[in-house]
């Protein structure tokens, strides 16, 4: 369809995952379920990770703000998201759109320097633990949180400001399931070369600088698990790290497999494709794993569950 008319746009309207009818109940019903999962399972993390004095280190403190992000970025997507299945045609005004796209930079963003901190953590923690305590003291810890949201804070407004102040005419139905800046793109009326290159050059040093800060984290740390003598030492500093580093193989596998790929390979279905694991799987993936692959995690769920039953009993 041309843009030919020229009255100023005031809301748009999201396309969702899929145009078929008959699947829109199913899809409904099975997004709710990740939706509310993942929802319970990061508010669960969060609250475990804050009232359990057994969890008060360094490890679950960025476990407790990776949880945050994650929540963050899938409520910015989900509620609107689930709407779609149950209307006629899913509107979102100009300015929920904007806000919907800035936060969801912002706790994107930010998950990928939290990540980025937990390898660090974990480097400090198995090649140098005699010095654990004093490295990653509780203002460490906050730098290494706060630095990541006031950046992305900064670079969600810079990206969502330049997008919006620019003209949207006429055509306002955007091909995905939420605002996201590809489609936005695609629906101004003004000159998007710079915008584009803001998105390309920060996407890209997001996305590799923090990459590299994991890499290099893990060579160091399997370098000094090989110098290790005992087996038993060696099992236990894969299991310190093995939840993290299976988050951030997903993570960042997803993330990659979408940006860096040819551009003539990218089409609206094969990014919904991708957006739905990484802002809706994801997040429901990760209390999951750290729930089931961390034997602190679960003492603290049965010792929260035990204080519960008695209680209530």
């Amino acid at each position: 369809m041309e843009k030919q008319n020229l009255t100023a746009v005031t809301e748009f309207i999201l396309m969702g995952i899929t145009e078929y009818p008959e699947l829109q109940a199913p899809l409904f019903a099975l997004f709710f379920l990740i939706y509310v999962s993942s929802t319970l399972g990061n508010l669960g993390m969060i609250i475990l990770t804050m009232v359990d004095s057994r969890l008060q280190t360094p490890m679950y403190f960025f476990l407790r703000h990776l949880a945050f992000t994650d929540l963050g970025y899938s409520t910015a997507v989900g509620p609107k998201m689930l709407v779609n299945f149950v209307v006629d045609q899913n509107k979102i005004s100009y300015y929920s759109c904007a806000a919907q796209l800035a936060f969801f930079f912002l706790f994107i963003g930010s998950e990928l320097f939290i990540l980025s901190a937990m390898s660090y953590d974990r480097y400090v923690a198995i090649c140098n633990p005699l010095l654990y305590t004093v490295v990653m003291s509780q203002r460490v810890c906050w730098v290494l949180v706060a630095i990541p949201y006031l950046y992305n804070t900064f670079l969600s407004l810079l990206v969502t400001i330049k997008i919006f102040s620019l003209s949207f005419f006429g055509y306002n139905v955007i091909h995905h399931f939420f605002c996201d800046s590809s489609p936005l793109l695609s629906l101004l009326c003004s000159d998007t070369h710079e915008i584009e290159w803001i998105i390309m050059v920060f996407a890209a040093f997001d996305l590799f600088s923090s990459l590299l800060l994991v890499l290099v984290s893990y060579l160091l740390i399997f370098i000094s698990i090989l110098k290790m003598n005992t087996a038993e030492g060696r099992h236990k500093a894969f299991s310190t790290c093995g939840s993290h580093l299976s988050v951030v193989i997903v993570f960042y596998g997803t993330l990659i497999s979408m940006y860096v790929q040819p551009k003539s390979t990218h089409s609206f279905d094969t990014n919904k494709l991708s957006s739905i694991f990484y802002t809706l799987i994801i997040p429901m993936l990760n209390p999951l794993i750290y729930s089931l692959r961390n034997k602190d995690v679960k003492c603290a769920l049965q010792r929260m569950w035990k204080k519960l039953c008695s209680i209530f009993s």
